[in-house]
């Protein structure tokens, strides 16, 4: 039996089997216009209508014509123009060149455009300086995308690289799932709304505007039920509402194992817990579980124990909520410690980090800062996590190490 499982903590895999191995996709879906689809998901296959390039063009400006009238060489007199949105119109006749810019309709007959700078223009007409191969300089109809191919598969998340390209289609309207409905709230007598005065003993809720930024993110409908005292029946009847507005509740705080820690209790009354306590540092207390009609995830109360959490386990769940089926867990590399990292065996580490490309090209990496959950600064110089394995110790400079590169989830701009 393994250690995670002796001391009663789950390793993160497990903890992500659990996780992902139930929920499915929402089934609600929407036909909105192209313009207001950023961010969602599609719920259906985009199939092209046409084939693009819909016709033969030119990839340059320059002569089209028949090869076989190159081998003459003799100057070949010019029967049109044929510019982009103005084709030549019919037939290029045998032992003639036409006019072409870049883009524009290729005429019948011509199977190859030579480019301008290889062309000089005499009273005879056009003589060609350098040699030719027969179809160059011409993009085929259906080149890049043939009529009824599947252009972008259902589970896509819609951004800037795909929107242009359905609009290329002239597709205005897709179908997508809805937006995820995502109820969060803190709990904590010590935690006060941010832009409202501390009273004695507390602090501001950084946690829940936190959570609510990367549920934004990730394109989410968000619920925000505000700050929840240490109150079991203020909690329950918090539980009871979100559970009938949302798919998934996520809460910050209330999962360790104080005196006012009631989430787990009234998970107990109204639900079923699938795991708590994990084998990761920070994060150990998470939960995870299963209400009447949404998932459930109780962050831990430390600001950075609530980040990498959030990161690690709700951002996957979030996608398979969503039906963002192509979402991809963030890339791991080996790099070199460039400074001592402190660490204890027993848990999966994930330190914040800084890390870059050296002058031979290898991976390294420094501490951000103090490494204690509490401490949100180590985040915003970071630009991935320093994963330390569950066995390993202390690391000296020097010492290889991976690293996760931060997603677009926590990578500034």
């Amino acid at each position: 039996m393994s250690q995670c499982h002796v001391s009663g903590l789950l390793s993160l895999d497990e903890a992500l089997e659990k996780l992902l191995e139930k929920p499915l996709a929402i089934t609600n879906t929407l036909n909105i216009p192209l313009n207001n689809a950023a961010d969602y998901i599609l719920s259906e296959d985009i199939t092209s209508p046409l084939n693009v390039p819909p016709f033969d063009n030119s990839a340059m400006d320059g002569y089209g014509l028949r090869y076989a009238d190159l081998e003459a060489q003799t100057p070949l007199p010019v029967a049109g123009k044929s510019f982009a949105g103005i084709p030549f119109e019919g037939e290029l006749p045998a032992g003639q060149c036409v006019r072409i810019m870049t883009g524009a309709m290729v005429p019948a007959g011509v199977d190859t455009v030579i480019m301008q700078e290889e062309a000089e223009v005499t009273e005879h007409g056009v003589r060609f300086s350098q040699p030719a191969k027969k179809g160059q300089n011409i993009r085929r109809i259906g080149e890049d995308i043939k009529e009824n191919d599947i252009v972008l598969p259902a589970g896509t998340k819609l951004s800037t690289a795909q929107l242009p390209l359905i609009a290329s289609l002239g597709v205005a309207t897709v179908h997508v799932y809805r937006r995820l409905k995502v109820a969060v709230f803190s709990t904590g007598d010590e935690l006060q709304t941010i832009g409202q005065p501390l009273k004695a003993g507390q602090i501001y809720d950084t946690n829940r505007f936190a959570v609510r930024l990367m549920l934004e993110k990730l394109g989410c409908e968000v619920l925000d039920l505000g700050v929840i005292p240490d109150s079991p029946e203020k909690l329950r009847e918090t539980f009871k509402k979100a559970d009938q507005e949302a798919d998934l509740v996520i809460s910050s705080g209330g999962v360790s194992v104080g005196e006012a820690d009631y989430t787990k209790q009234i998970l107990d009354e109204i639900g079923e817990i699938g795991f708590w306590k994990l084998a990761i540092k920070p994060g150990k207390p998470f939960a995870f579980g299963r209400l009447h009609n949404a998932w459930f995830c109780g962050l831990p109360g430390n600001p950075v124990s609530a980040t990498v959490t959030f990161y690690q386990l709700v951002q996957p769940l979030i996608a398979r909520l969503s039906g963002f089926s192509h979402w991809k867990a963030p890339q791991r590399f080996q790099a070199i410690a460039q400074s001592p990292l402190k660490k204890s065996a027993g848990r999966l580490d994930f330190q914040r980090g800084i890390a870059s490309i050296n002058a031979e090209g290898v991976w390294q990496v420094e501490t951000s800062g103090h490494q204690g959950s509490h401490v949100y600064s180590s985040f915003s110089a970071a630009n991935c996590f320093i994963v330390l394995e569950r066995e390993r110790g202390k690391v000296a400079a020097g010492e290889t190490v991976t690293i996760e590169l931060f997603n677009s989830l926590l990578k500034s701009e």
